[in-house]
């Protein structure tokens, strides 16, 4: 992995070169309100965008609280949802969600990881971008364009999304930890593609571990 000094150099590059958070930025794709925020990153699991937008419109033309949503069969939650597919899964896991957010939490979702991590059907991912969107925490949120640029880069070693956030929260200088999302995520669409990476016109590529193994090969 890079050097302490090497990561700080990374981030100053990127965020320099990438625009980062964008101006009234919202929860995840494009949530009103922590509730819905949670049900559209549980039903992004192994989905595109676009198929969990349509799964998202028609569960919350339906209900949107989660008392409304446990007044729904789960006949009517799996129908309306199965565009993102995997829906029956994802109806049970709705389901347990909303009745220990009634249970736990009186309803209200917690704005803390410990609290969010609690609930059924969050996990790490969810939980960081939850806390980063809607309660406007700084974190980095790993999703797989990150995981992807910061393991080929080296600011962190691991084999899963959720071992690399806790390497960036641990090696993440505190200035990046707000907008580190973005830039990481910008860095990844634009340039460092999961096939044919730019390196050319990467920023920050005479640091990259990667780029430096491909050279030498």
């Amino acid at each position: 992995m890079l050097s302490e000094s090497a990561v700080e150099e990374v981030y100053r590059r990127i965020s320099r070169a990438m625009p980062g958070r964008t101006k009234g930025a919202k929860g995840p794709k494009g949530q009103p309100d922590a509730f819905r925020s949670c049900i559209s990153c549980m039903l992004s699991a192994q989905s595109l965008d676009r198929n969990t937008a349509a799964a998202a419109k028609a569960l919350f033309a339906l209900a949107h609280t989660p008392r409304t949503m446990l007044a729904l069969s789960d006949e009517r939650i799996a129908a309306a949802i199965k565009p993102c597919g995997l829906y029956n899964m994802k109806t049970r896991n709705i389901r347990r969600f909303c009745e220990a957010l009634l249970a736990e939490h009186g309803g209200k979702v917690p704005s803390t990881r410990e609290g969010l991590l609690s609930l059924p059907g969050i996990g790490r991912k969810c939980a960081d971008i939850v806390m980063s969107f809607t309660f406007g925490a700084d974190v980095i949120a790993v999703d797989t364009h990150v995981h992807r640029v910061c393991n080929r880069i080296g600011l962190t070693e691991a084999k899963t999304a959720d071992r690399t956030a806790e390497q960036l929260e641990a090696r993440s200088p505190a200035w990046a930890l707000r907008d580190g999302h973005f830039w990481l995520i910008q860095l990844g669409k634009r340039i460092c593609r999961a096939r044919s990476p730019r390196c050319d016109v990467c920023p920050v590529s005479d640091l990259c571990e990667f780029y430096a193994a491909r050279d030498q090969a």
